[in-house]
């Protein structure tokens, strides 16, 4: 899935700006220039998408660069594209396979227990309190 970004040249002086119009709120800065504004563009968007899904919201299909840009809008600002992972909007539970030694299963499965949650849902609540991006 790719979503448009509008991206507000900076300065020496001033921060380039990200804008997601299709994520109301999403929104990012840069200092460096067009490549960082993108990469945390990215960032942006997959907090957003998390927070998002959470809270049980539905994500918004990505519109295309021609429709945003005819509103004027964005007018002077640079159109670009960030590219994010279908299946990080997923929620289809999918069976894995994976090795640990028993002193880490036994962990997992203390600190699981403690939480009042299962192995499953206790690993997918370390991943999602630690993901930085899709």
């Amino acid at each position: 899935m790719k979503y448009p970004v509008a991206i507000e040249p900076g300065s020496d002086t001033t921060a380039w700006g990200v804008v997601v119009p299709d994520l109301p709120g999403c929104f990012s800065a840069a200092d460096s220039g067009l490549d960082e504004a993108l990469d945390n563009a990215h960032e942006a968007i997959a907090a957003w998408m998390e927070e998002a899904i959470a809270n049980g919201q539905a994500i918004p299909r990505a519109s295309s660069i021609d429709k945003l840009a005819k509103s004027g809008e964005f007018d002077g600002w640079i159109w670009a594209v960030v590219q994010v992972d279908p299946a990080w909007m997923d929620e289809r539970a999918e069976r894995v396979n994976i090795t640990l030694p028993r002193r880490i299963l036994a962990l997992l499965d203390n600190k699981a227990s403690l939480a009042g949650e299962s192995r499953s849902a206790y690993i997918a609540q370390l991943a999602l309190q630690t993901a930085v991006s899709p």
